[in-house]
């Protein structure tokens, strides 16, 4: 579909205002130095050590990690934007800081993180890449001295929220949330004039870009991998029980038969493989029924949506993306698919086990000894700490700022009692 003009002139002032004031020289746009600083900082460079599906260290050089999977959801999240007359440079910005809160080992090492912080405010990836870009990724001061992270603009920083709620508002049994305690003067000058509870045009982009990324790349590296053999997919036998675990995954969002359905309208694709041999000809196809479903999933939100807005902007809260649940129930397949045979395999459990006890014994090791062992700027932080659980919240500030192999390294050199 043609692309409409980016709607810089729906942007007004209060969307470009930063948390503290800045002036500037120079061509660019607030919103493209917003997306400069993003790729110029630190968390997005640890990125590329931190896990996606798989990990980094397991010795597999071609599976995506967090960066790659971001540079793919930005590449994404722009085209859309495109397409629906949205700031592309916002968009991008936010894509690339989606995932900047993953603490080392991917879910698997947030749910350690959360356990052990559970009496200290928990621990959500979201909320963490909050307070990474309004705190701890350092590169702009208040007058009084206090960091004030990446200053993102407004409009940029409310793309980047998927959950604009606290802990306690978080819906039953989810666990997801956009802010700790401590961070609400800043989540709360970031929502002024929003909708309660109401993601912006922009956070919905980003947010349907992870989920198309997500599906058809880590399905992609699940396949490369031989985590999935093609040929147990495309036979009848077993498929029910596919179809149950995929919905199991889904935690009842959608019905047996709408999976089933979506299963069949996939799998009817022309680049769909039925066998995988590792040939060039096989990665070909491969790599081509990731295209297709890409744009498949794309064109279908940008139609839906045009057709709901009728012509009106959707610049932050001008109107929402539209998705049919034929897509959310294909997405759910191939991201279900994954789950069953990677995530949820049995092989995969005793590895997850391990990479949580390392994180909880690092974390406790660290606790125990107060500063002793923690980086500068977090042992400023400890000693600034009003109460225990600001203490321990710098804990798991450090722990999560970690990659998969300096968590490894770390452990090593604090937690395993040395040879003697």
């Amino acid at each position: 579909m043609a692309s409409l003009e980016p709607a810089r002139g729906e942007y007004g002032a209060a969307d470009i205002e930063r948390f503290v004031p800045e002036t500037h020289s120079g061509a660019r746009s607030d919103f493209e130095r917003d997306r400069a600083r993003v790729i110029h900082s630190s968390g997005l460079r640890k990125l590329a050590a931190k896990t996606q599906v798989l990990s980094p260290t397991a010795g597999i050089d071609f599976a995506r990690n967090r960066l790659t999977h971001s540079l793919e959801v930005a590449q994404i999240g722009r085209e859309l934007a495109a397409s629906l007359g949205l700031d592309r440079d916002v968009v991008d910005a936010a894509c690339l800081t989606h995932d900047l809160g993953h603490p080392p080992f991917g879910h698997n090492g947030e749910r350690a993180l959360a356990e052990w912080a559970s009496d200290a405010g928990g621990f959500e990836g979201n909320a963490q890449t909050l307070r990474i870009l309004t705190r701890l990724e350092a590169k702009r001061f208040s007058e009084t001295g206090e960091s004030a992270g990446l200053n993102l603009t407004r409009a940029t920083l409310d793309a980047s929220c998927k959950y604009p709620w606290a802990l306690s508002e978080a819906p039953a049994g989810s666990g997801k949330f956009g802010y700790y305690p401590d961070d609400a003067p800043v989540f709360h000058w970031m929502r002024e004039g929003a909708p309660a509870r109401v993601k912006c045009a922009e956070a919905q982009t980003m947010d349907l870009s992870d989920d198309i990324a997500y599906s058809v790349h880590d399905f992609e590296d699940a396949i490369v991998s031989d985590h999935i053999d093609p040929l147990i997919l495309t036979s009848r036998s077993g498929h029910d029980s596919l179809i149950a675990d995929v919905a199991s995954w889904a935690d009842g969002s959608f019905t047996h038969d709408e999976l089933s359905a979506a299963y069949d309208r996939i799998s009817a694709t022309p680049t769909w493989l039925t066998r995988w041999d590792g040939s060039r000809r096989h990665q070909a196809q491969l790599k081509n029924f990731t295209s297709d479903m890409i744009g498949h999933f794309a064109r279908s939100a940008i139609a839906a949506t045009r057709e709901s807005a009728g012509g009106a902007p959707l610049a932050r809260y001008g109107a929402s993306l539209v998705v049919p649940k034929a897509i959310h129930a294909e997405i759910a397949v191939l991201k279900g698919i994954v789950a069953a045979f990677v995530m949820a395999s049995g092989r995969r459990q005793p590895t997850y086990r391990r990479q949580r006890a390392l994180l909880a014994e690092l974390l406790e090791t660290l606790w125990e000894g107060q500063d002793r062992d923690l980086e500068p700027a977090f042992q400023a932080d400890f000693a600034a700490a009003a109460d225990d659980a600001a203490a321990k919240r710098v804990i798991v500030d450090q722990v999560a700022s970690l990659t998969d192999q300096s968590a490894i390294a770390w452990h090593r050199r604090l937690c395993e009692v040395p040879l003697v």
